[in-house]
């Protein structure tokens, strides 16, 4: 089954849904598109393809347009400025951030590139209105101009991918030296060295008990270990725009690099470069991971 029919299947008691093959017949009606995709050669497409794209709509200038993919800010402001031209609608950077786990509990903090709502601005308002059905309000934070919310999701983003390889590597150097694993944490949780990486990507099986945690399940995406290497490239990219030497996330990615052509690795979720990194499991929660024929893997549920 599609993408697009299960999401039919499990959300049409809340409306009518209508399947369709483009992005302009998507946005033709719509006062309202929403769209996340991989990359920016693919928000260009869905918005800027003259045939098939959202610009190849008929224009009207109470769209609201919210792009929720991480991309580069250049190309983010490239889409807007185009649409606006057009007077397709206004386009929105409004990122995510909080994972899988967030995204199904319907509580993603959302970085928006738009000044905040207000009873003067119906699109405005709108916005909000939309946002509030994927996120929390208390984790909106409205950056004000097109590309601010981008900005702040590469900043945080660069993070993110460096605090996770160096809680790996922390950890893997204590439950090497015959820590037990739950007692490290303990330790990092009411010291220096806690994260939010650590509190809810804990790369080691079963120390968390919770059951969105990517390890306790094999490694379940959450966030694949390859995707890591587009995020680190966009903090790099950008660090180097401004005159930031992006040192930690240079030498990161080396390492990210290596751990997407890992087997162990490979289309699971980030957390798993522990064992890329020489992280051994506890005794009782050796590595499960299996493989389907067509080298898809199988998780735990």
């Amino acid at each position: 089954m599609s993408a697009c029919e299960r999401f039919k299947t499990e959300y049409s008691s809340y409306g009518p849904i209508s399947i369709v093959k483009t992005a302009r017949e998507a946005a033709e009606n719509a006062r309202t598109v929403v769209s996340i995709v991989p990359g920016a050669k693919d928000v260009k497409k869905v918005y800027l393809d003259e045939i098939d794209g959202v610009i190849a709509s008929k224009p009207d200038e109470m769209r609201v347009l919210c792009e929720c993919s991480t991309i580069d800010v250049k190309s983010t402001r490239e889409v807007g400025n185009k649409l606006k031209e057009k007077g397709i609608g206004t386009y929105v950077d409004t990122p995510v951030s909080g994972g899988v786990p967030a995204a199904e509990r319907g509580d993603l903090s959302m970085l928006i590139g738009h000044p905040p709502p207000s009873p003067a601005d119906a699109k405005s308002e709108r916005l909000d209105k939309v946002l509030r059905m994927m996120g929390s309000p208390s984790k909106f934070f409205y950056l004000n101009t097109l590309g601010a919310g981008l900005t702040a999701k590469i900043s945080n983003n660069y993070l993110s991918g460096t605090i996770l390889l160096a809680t790996a590597e922390a950890l893997a150097i204590g439950v090497a030296q015959g820590l037990d694993p739950k007692d490290l944490y303990n330790v990092i949780k009411a010291s220096t060295g806690q994260s939010w990486m650590c509190d809810h990507v804990m790369p080691i099986p079963n120390v968390q008990t919770e059951y969105w945690v990517p390890s306790n399940s094999g490694y379940k995406p959450g966030f694949k270990t390859q995707m890591m290497l587009k995020d680190l490239g966009l903090g790099i990219d950008c660090a180097k725009e401004v005159g930031v030497k992006p040192s930690m996330a240079e030498k990161a990615l080396e390492v990210w690099a290596e751990a997407s052509k890992d087997d162990r690795c490979r289309d699971r979720d980030g957390s798993s470069i522990y064992l890329h990194v020489g992280g051994v499991l506890p005794a009782g929660h050796e590595d499960r991971g299996k493989r389907n024929e067509d080298g898809s893997w199988i998780f735990d549920q």
